[in-house]
């Protein structure tokens, strides 16, 4: 079977090197990657992705790890990283095609020049852009960047949505400093991804630009297991709020809310979750669905997330067809990957 790994982490070795000797947080999360050679050690990673190339047709598409480029310095200098991540991401495949068959664009979005690396980087082969769900602090609604998804569109380009929180960004109870024990990544990610899919849908995004295709990374967070309250739930939208008139809203959108949310396609990377993949496949469908691992985020720092994801859907009973889909063509389809 063929395997198109949609949503994997890497930093090329010259943006690799430039984050090291930056001053402050590029640095301080250059130091903790390194305890995860598979993210940057070009070596490693082939190997990594060569195990499974053993058994499988297997090959991964690419794009940087966190933090968002945007939070790592001034405009001027979250620019020059962008340009070295993506000039390095497009090396990458260029000289490893067995391995990698695509990579995702990153952008600074502090910047004023975020569409043009956008256009930029289309221009270098990059197959779609991976933004984060907030832009230090902004929603993706605000109108400065509205450009970054015009020009996606208007490329025939996927955004895909990776959540982006810290424990000082948003406190569990609002009487505490900062979120403890990593809820802020645990349970925060996946509402930082559900807000900002809100957020396109309600701000009218998804209307203004019909041909915008958006991926949510971790199989759509937590939309497929609040079906209910984003369906019939959210036909509601006004009833508990007395401060806004948001019936208004509702009758601005062409569509139901519920149909929006089920317009954006998914991953599998749900960390070897069987009744997670189950629920997401149940929500979005088998032309909704792309397999991707995470890695190397998993225990084993690399192969981990990799061979669970397989196992897992391997275990689930599907039709070929449905499986061809999940496994490549979907990916191969969105991103334009041959």
């Amino acid at each position: 079977m063929r395997y198109i790994d949609a949503f994997n982490h890497f930093f090329p070795q010259a943006l690799w090197d430039k984050m090291l000797a930056s001053d402050g947080a590029a640095k301080d999360i250059g130091k903790r990657m390194r305890g995860i050679p598979c993210i940057y050690d070009i070596n490693e990673r082939l190997k990594c992705v060569d195990m499974f190339r053993k058994d499988h047709d297997y090959k991964q598409v690419i794009s940087l790890g966190m933090p968002p480029l945007e939070s790592l310095g001034t405009p001027a200098q979250v620019e020059e990283f962008a340009r070295l991540g993506n000039d390095g991401m497009a090396e990458l495949v260029r000289k490893h095609p067995d391995q990698f068959c695509g990579f995702l664009a990153s952008l600074p979005m502090s910047s004023e020049n975020a569409a043009k690396e956008a256009e930029r980087a289309f221009a270098l082969g990059a197959n779609g852009l991976q933004i984060h769900t907030n832009i230090n602090g902004d929603p993706l609604d605000h109108p400065k960047y509205f450009g970054v998804f015009e020009t996606a569109a208007k490329a025939g380009k996927p955004v895909f949505l990776h959540p982006s929180r810290g424990a000082a960004d948003v406190t569990d109870y609002k009487n505490e400093s900062k979120s403890k024990y990593e809820i802020w990544w645990t349970f925060g990610w996946p509402y930082e991804t559900s807000a900002a899919m809100a957020r396109l849908v309600f701000s009218g995004m998804m209307d203004k630009l019909p041909e915008l295709k958006v991926l949510a990374h971790h199989l759509g967070a937590m939309v497929p297991f609040f079906e209910g309250r984003v369906g019939p739930g959210w036909d509601q939208l006004g009833k508990r709020t007395s401060d806004e008139d948001y019936s208004v809203v509702l009758a601005g959108l062409k569509k139901r809310p519920f149909d929006y949310f089920k317009d954006f396609y998914a991953d599998t990377a749900v960390f070897g979750s069987k009744p997670a993949t189950e629920c997401g496949l149940a929500f979005y469908g088998e032309d909704k669905v792309l397999f991707a691992s995470d890695s190397p985020f998993d225990p084993e720092k690399g192969p981990g997330y990799i061979r669970d994801t397989i196992q897992v859907l391997a275990g689930i009973e599907m039709s070929n067809e449905m499986r061809e889909k999940i496994y490549y063509k979907n990916a191969q389809k969105l991103l334009g990957i041959k």
